[in-house]
């Protein structure tokens, strides 16, 4: 069997005419990899179209619609390479940087995922991040890097640009299917991975173009949106946080955060909470299953990002 290095797992929803265009851009970087499309738009098989751009590469039109999260899940599963570089369709390579990614790797093994250099359609450069706990929640937002050069910590790996030990991705358990059909599964997963002891560095050395929401953005109400960040954000605290203080001020803060979003107008918190509620069980199973590889508290790898 041919020893395969790098899969690219490209994930695509509708939005085939961005996705053709890019892929013909990428086509000079990606095509000596091997390459998964994984179409989740029952209604449209594009397997032929994609052939006539990347012979070698595999499609997969999925029957079902099956959400970002297990979409990527499956790509991962077939995927032949020791790692996995997901690519969301919206996203322009500028060469083939990603992979010297792999020497990275071979320098330590506990690394899990890099996390690339985003440019975004302003022209701003985004990727490196952070995570915080405050009103009641552990909450992400950007981080700001001062050197463009180096390896960064990093809270979380972009579900849609960055690259993966695959056989961590599996043994973390992937992505949670909780958070389909989108949001939050990748930090999600990063979280499991330093909680468990692992790595995930931002790395600058790569830079893609990536629009972000270019497909969400088109196909989805703003408030669905919200309303799934909402739940998504409820749902990642509920199952992952353990630091027992922590949880407490959770709960104590949780009434506030509901009656503020009431007096505030910002409704679609509370019916993203309500929607997490529903999921309680399936969560709190979610959870047990988490849990067991967790070898560090919350507040390690909080303080990392302070």
């Amino acid at each position: 069997m041919k020893y395969i290095l790098i899969s690219i797992i490209i994930p695509v929803y509708k939005n085939y005419e961005m996705f053709f265009r890019n892929l013909k851009n990428n086509k000079k970087y990606i095509d000596v990899c091997e390459v998964l499309v994984m179409n989740d738009y029952p209604q449209e098989k594009i397997a032929k179209e994609v052939k006539q751009i990347i012979p070698d590469a595999i499609t997969i039109d999925n029957e079902l619609n099956l959400g970002f999260g297990s979409n990527v899940n499956a790509g991962v599963k077939k995927a032949k390479g020791e790692f996995v570089l997901l690519l969301n369709s919206d996203v322009i390579l500028k060469d083939d940087s990603f992979k010297k990614s792999v020497e990275v790797f071979k320098k330590d093994k506990s690394l899990f995922a890099l996390s690339f250099a985003q440019y975004e359609s302003d022209g701003k450069l985004i990727g490196a991040n952070r995570g915080f706990f405050q009103d009641g929640l552990i909450n992400h937002d950007r981080q700001l890097i001062t050197d463009n050069r180096r390896l960064t910590t990093n809270f979380w790996a972009e579900g849609g640009s960055s690259i993966f030990r695959k056989s961590l991705f599996l043994k973390l358990g992937s992505f949670d299917q909780l958070y389909n059909p989108f949001y939050w599964e990748d930090i999600d997963l990063s979280y499991r991975a330093w909680k468990s002891g692992y790595k995930i560095y931002y790395y600058p050395a790569v830079k893609v173009q990536h629009y972000h929401e270019s497909t969400i953005g088109k196909f989805f109400q703003k408030s669905s949106i919200m309303k799934t960040a909402y739940r998504n954000q409820f749902i990642f605290n509920w199952k992952n946080i353990t630091d027992q203080d922590l949880f407490i001020k959770h709960l104590l803060f949780l009434p506030i955060l509901l009656i503020r979003s009431i007096f505030t107008g910002n409704l679609i918190l509370l019916q993203g909470f309500f929607l997490a509620l529903v999921l309680l069980p399936k969560i709190i199973g979610s959870r047990k299953k988490a849990v067991k590889l967790f070898r560090k508290k919350d507040k390690e790898i909080l303080d990392l990002f302070k």
